[in-house]
C-alpha cells in the first residue's frame, strides 16, 4: 500500500516527459505556440486595452456626430468619462464625446467593427507575434530548464520544497523574457490603445509607434532621457507578470500532473494536448483574475504620452489614482476581455508546446 501511494506521488512530482531536447527545438516548440495563442486571442487583447485605456481618460479620436472634433492630445489624468448619455465635454485641450463611450467587452467589439472595421480587431497583431514568439520562445524553455534543476536538487536535499518549484522557476522565467522584450510591449499596447476612425487610413507600425515615444516632437533630437521611455511601465509590468506567472503555474503544473497520472502510465498526443489545456485554462483564468488590477496600472503607464508624468509614475502611485477615480469596477477595467483573453492563451500555448516536445522526444526515440 504505501509503495503504491509513493508511486503516485512520484508520478505527480515529475516532469511530463523526460526529454533530453535542445533548448532551440523547445524555443521553436514555444514560438509556435505563440504564434498561433496570439493571432486566436488579439482581438480579445484589442477589446481588454481599449476598455483599460478609456478608463483612464484616453478621448475617442475621431468624427462625432454630435459635433465633437477630433483630438490628438495627451492622456491627461483628470480626465475622466462623463456619465451623461450623449454630451461632449472638453477637459483641457481635449474632447470627450460619452455617446461613444464604451459600455463593455460586447460593446468594444460591436463599435470596432461598426466604426473601424472588422480588420481593426487584429490591431497590433504584428507587435503582438513580434512580442510574443521571442518571449514565450525564451519563456517556457527556461522554465522547463529551471523547473527540472530546481526538482532535482530539491528532490534530493528538501522534498517538502518541490511542490514550490513551479512558483520559483515561474518567476524567474518571465522575468527574464519580459525584460528581454519590453520595448515590443511598449508598442503594441500603444497601437491597441488609440483608435482611428477612418477606413483605409494605414496606421503607424511597430516601428513608427517605438519612434514616436522616444521623439514625440517631430524633429527633436533623442538623448539617453528619450530612450527611457521604451521602458516606461517596465515596473508595472514585472509587477502584472510575476505574480501572473507563479499563479499560473503553481495552479497549471500540480493539475495537469495530476490528470495525466489518471489517465495511465504512457500518456499520449491526446492525453497531452487534454490535459495541458484543461489545466492552462484554469490557471490562466485564475492568475488574470487575480492580477487584472495590475494590468490596468501597467495598461495607464504604457500610453501615457506625458513625459515628465510618465517618468515620475509609479506602479503603488498608478494603482491609488485608479481606486480613487473608478474604485473596484476601475481596478478590475477590462477583466471580462483579460479573463477570457488569458484562459485560452495559456491553454493553447502550453498545451500546443508540449505536443510538439512530445513528437519530437519520440522522433530522436525513433
Amino acid at each position: 500500500m504505501m509503495v503504491e501511494e509513493e508511486a503516485k506521488l512520484e508520478s505527480k512530482s515529475k516532469p511530463m516527459v523526460n526529454e533530453n531536447l535542445r533548448f532551440g527545438e523547445r524555443a521553436l516548440s514555444a514560438g509556435g505556440a505563440a504564434f498561433i495563442s496570439a493571432v486566436i486571442v488579439n482581438p480579445l487583447d484589442v477589446v481588454k486595452t481599449r476598455l483599460q485605456a478609456q478608463a483612464a481618460g484616453v478621448p475617442y479620436q475621431g468624427s462625432c456626430r454630435l459635433g465633437c472634433f477630433e483630438s490628438n492630445s495627451t492622456v491627461a489624468h483628470d480626465l475622466r468619462p462623463s456619465s451623461s448619455p450623449g454630451v461632449c465635454r472638453i477637459t483641457g485641450s481635449a474632447t470627450v464625446c460619452s455617446d461613444h463611450q464604451y459600455k463593455g467587452t460586447l460593446d468594444v467589439f460591436i463599435k470596432i467593427i461598426r466604426q473601424e472595421g472588422f480588420s481593426r480587431l487584429w490591431r497590433g497583431t504584428n507587435a503582438s507575434l513580434a512580442l510574443a514568439v521571442p518571449t514565450v520562445g525564451i519563456y517556457m524553455p527556461c522554465y522547463d530548464y529551471f523547473r527540472n534543476i530546481m526538482e532535482d536538487f530539491t528532490a534530493e536535499k528538501s522534498p517538502s520544497l518541490t511542490p514550490y518549484v513551479p512558483l520559483v522557476a515561474g518567476t524567474i522565467a518571465r522575468s527574464l523574457a519580459c525584460i528581454s522584450i519590453y520595448p515590443v510591449e511598449l508598442a503594441r499596447t500603444r497601437m491597441q490603445a488609440f483608435k482611428g476612425t477612418q477606413r483605409g487610413v494605414k496606421l503607424p507600425g511597430v516601428w513608427k509607434t517605438l519612434v514616436d515615444a522616444v521623439n514625440p516632437v517631430k524633429g527633436s533630437s533623442s538623448n539617453g532621457q528619450n530612450y527611457r521611455m521604451l521602458w516606461t511601465g517596465l515596473g508595472a509590468q514585472l509587477a502584472r507578470d510575476v505574480p501572473f506567472s507563479a499563479i499560473c503555474w503553481s495552479i497549471l503544473e500540480p493539475t495537469r500532473r495530476s490528470i495525466l497520472s489518471l489517465m495511465g502510465e504512457e500518456p499520449r498526443a491526446g492525453s497531452i494536448i487534454g490535459a495541458n489545456f484543461t489545466a492552462g485554462f484554469v490557471a490562466g483564468a485564475v492568475a488574470a483574475a487575480a492580477t487584472c488590477p495590475l494590468d490596468v496600472a501597467k495598461t495607464r503607464r504604457q500610453i501615457e504620452k506625458n513625459r515628465d508624468r510618465a517618468m515620475k509614475m509609479t506602479t503603488r502611485q498608478t494603482l491609488a489614482e485608479i481606486w480613487r477615480d473608478g474604485g473596484m469596477r476601475g481596478m478590475f477595467s477590462g477583466a471580462g476581455a483579460r479573463v477570457g483573453r488569458a484562459g485560452p492563451s495559456v491553454a493553447i500555448v502550453v498545451s500546443f508546446y508540449e505536443v510538439v516536445k512530445y513528437g519530437l522526444h519520440h522522433f530522436h526515440q525513433q
